[in-house]
């Protein structure tokens, strides 16, 4: 998922100077990861990712002339390849749903410490999901929230899955990682990753994260089910 020069190229989109020069520091200082630029706003992080074709962009969500949510929508509708994580102060429920449901790859506080902002970074560019088990539980509270209306497409489109693959879908949900599912169901950990591939092909998916969103939507996970 890296570029070609094997770093992870990072944009930063925040509409704070100090928020973008000290993130640019603690990342540059990081192993096989680059800064290629910053963004002062969601219209200018969607110009810059045109320009710069960053590996990763690190999005604020709120922000002058566009948010980070519609900017993240555009970036990852016109840039399959391109990387979103979210980056907020406030660990707002409101936010982790809208973000996600926009084709955000994570989530991460602003607060998070410099080795903590470097794994998410390379999470997200391996091409995983960042789904912490809070953000999970959130994830899980806003569809309690929601009635089954519009389920049933949706529902029909799981029966396309084998019953390995729903049982596989149903951990991707619950923010288990591809090692954390095969110790699960023991099976190898390439296994999972051939199940996450045909899961993603079959429901039409970019990322596993859509997967987990996906999960939820059908009412395959349910609040407080497993």
């Amino acid at each position: 998922m890296t570029s070609g020069s094997g770093g992870i190229r990072v944009l930063i989109a925040d509409d704070q100077q100090m928020v973008r020069q000290g993130f640019t520091v603690l990342l540059n200082a990081q192993p096989g990861i680059e800064v290629a630029g910053q963004a002062v706003d969601g219209l200018d992080a969607i110009a810059r990712t045109a320009e710069l074709a960053p590996d990763v962009v690190l999005m604020d969500i709120r922000m002058p002339e566009l948010g980070g949510i519609e900017a993240t929508r555009r970036i990852t509708a016109e840039h399959t390849a391109v990387r979103v994580l979210v980056l907020t102060t406030f660990d707002l429920d409101e936010y982790v749903y809208e973000a996600l449901r926009a084709g955000a790859a994570g989530f991460l506080l602003k607060d998070a410490s410099a080795d903590q902002l470097a794994e998410a970074v390379r999470v997200v560019a391996a091409g995983d999901a960042l789904l912490a088990p809070g953000i999970t539980r959130r994830l899980i509270a806003e569809f309690s929230r929601l009635d089954g209306g519009g389920r049933a497409p949706l529902k029909r489109r799981v029966g396309d899955l084998t019953e390995r693959e729903t049982e596989v879908l149903a951990l991707i949900a619950q923010g288990l990682s591809n090692a954390e599912i095969a110790g699960r169901l023991v099976v190898a950990e390439q296994t999972v990753k051939t199940h996450v591939g045909r899961i993603l092909v079959k429901l039409g998916l970019r990322d596993r994260t859509q997967a987990a969103v996906f999960a939820y939507e059908s009412g395959l996970v349910r609040p407080g089910g497993r």
